[in-house]
């Protein structure tokens, strides 16, 4: 009996010190990417009072901390330039020592917003990614590329720990990355011939609400706070919730350290009023920059695609691209992609269009020529920048053509309108004509069925793709201009 009684006091000590080790949150765990070069951020639970040691691998120095009264300790370790040799690094509070393996430096970057961001390589349902079984027999660079994906869950109060792991690029595990991640992470890659980590945090349908906080719902909105009331309002469409996916699903990766951050949202606010948009956007990134505590981090973004929101001729999705192109003049360090040449012409239902790798390389491109050094790269889309009316005919001047646009010829998209309104299709062609030390270049459109035009636009209704773009091959941003 004694012998009985000593052996399961032995086993309960065993059970009692295994869960006094030193606890980390899930996102920190063997295949993770450190950024590169920076004093990363590393942080878990132990006893309180304890004294937690880490130790790295890649210098052998160890740091050390105090577990506060509530058990939390947050260290800071400076991390190597990017390779692809795998590193590992211990954490021991005195009650037993964890290490995780296989860590890598290089650069990291969020991926954020909704469905088509959320969207695996491996498609949704009826919505393929183009070129599916060569990307997957191609995946063959298990530290070229690595993503984490954070479970979409909703809670009523900040998460500190999500359950998740860090996933390496294989063709096992490829299919589950965000598409638009994995051409953004895969071209970085490429260019630099260093790591790329993705943190996926993101949850399909979302609004840009759904990732406030409470405080600037309360401060700057009318969205209900208290769960059961977010509830209420949104009783079918969880997706729509405000907070409660912020909670959930961002906020357990705020401690970790990045690069950046790539967002695709939109849809689910199309239909708001006025500014709004661009406003709660603009919060929404002042908000995430102020819990990273990185500074003004990049924030690299991605207009939503042609789509008919049951009404191909209406405008409702060309103002809310408007409302993201006018984000993108006002929030700092951001940048926005176009994608108006991103869907094929039998997706006008598809919420979800196939192109994604398009979508990806372009954020790449913003992030290579801006954060990475790579200026010979053409990453901006052109704008609508000018115009001036002679007698039927409006000229018409663009931002970011880096030389010159992309066709002489064929060009669609372009509708003009008289004092009656009715917008009409028009023609548009070059013109040229010597302006001093210069060539005056535009673009001149008309219509033999409008005289003296008032306004003009390009692709401002919910579906409709154009092929205007600029010597990157870069699309034109749609727009539409009162001529005065």
């Amino acid at each position: 009996m004694m012998k009985r009684t000593v052996f399961g006091l032995m086993l309960t000590l065993v059970a009692v010190s295994s869960q006094a080790k030193v606890r980390l949150p899930h996102i920190i765990c063997d295949n993770m990417v450190l950024q590169q070069q920076t004093e990363a951020r590393l942080w878990g639970w132990a006893k309180a009072g304890k004294e937690v040691k880490v130790t790295a691998s890649w210098d052998g120095k160890t740091v050390s901390t105090k577990a506060d009264a509530n058990g939390k300790w947050l260290v800071k370790v400076q991390t190597p330039t990017a390779s692809y040799t795998p590193y590992s690094i211990t954490f021991d509070d005195g009650d037993g020592k964890v290490t995780i393996q296989n860590v890598l430096a290089g650069e990291v970057w969020v991926c954020a917003g909704q469905s088509n961001m959320e969207m695996p390589l491996k498609g949704f349902g009826q919505c393929p990614v183009e070129n599916f079984n060569q990307l997957v027999m191609e995946a063959q660079n298990p530290n070229g590329v690595r993503s984490v994906k954070i479970p979409s869950i909703m809670r009523a109060t900040p998460q500190e720990d999500a359950d998740c792991s860090w996933k390496e690029c294989t063709p096992q595990n490829v299919i589950e990355f965000s598409a638009t991640g994995y051409f953004f992470a895969r071209l970085v890659n490429k260019a630099l011939g260093i790591p790329v980590g993705l943190i996926e945090a993101n949850k399909g349908g979302s609004r840009v609400e759904s990732w406030l906080t409470k405080e600037n719902l309360q401060r700057y909105t009318d969205d209900p706070t208290d769960s059961l009331e977010i509830v209420k309002r949104w009783p079918q469409w969880d997706y729509h919730r405000s907070l409660l996916w912020g909670n959930g699903t961002f906020n357990p990766i705020l401690n970790y350290t990045v690069k950046g951050i790539l967002f695709y949202q939109g849809c689910s606010n199309v239909g708001d009023p006025g500014n709004q948009y661009s406003e709660r956007l603009k919060l929404l990134v002042e908000q995430w920059r102020s819990q990273f505590g990185l500074g003004e981090i990049p924030f690299y973004f991605v207009e939503i695609a042609p789509y008919w929101y049951d009404d191909d001729n209406g405008v409702s999705g060309a103002l809310l691209r408007e409302q993201q192109f006018r984000a993108s003049q006002i929030i700092p360090n951001s940048g926005l992609v176009c994608t108006n040449d991103c869907v094929y012409p039998y997706e006008r239902e598809q919420i979800h269009p196939t192109q994604k790798q398009k979508v990806g390389e372009r954020l790449a491109f913003l992030a290579l020529n801006e954060q990475y050094g790579m200026k010979s790269i053409i990453a901006r889309s052109p704008s609508f920048k000018e115009l001036t009316v002679k007698n039927d005919t409006v000229f018409v001047h663009f931002n970011d053509e880096f030389g010159g646009l992309n066709r002489f010829e064929g060009i669609e998209g372009f509708e003009i309108a008289g004092a009656d309104q009715v917008y009409h299709k028009a023609e548009a062609r070059h013109f040229w004509r010597p302006g001093g030390d210069k060539w005056d270049e535009a673009l001149i459109v008309f219509s033999p069925e409008v005289k003296k035009p008032v306004a003009i636009r390009y692709c401002f209704h919910n579906f409709q793709i154009g092929n205007l773009g600029n010597m990157g091959g870069l699309p034109l941003f749609p727009f539409a201009a009162k001529c005065e």
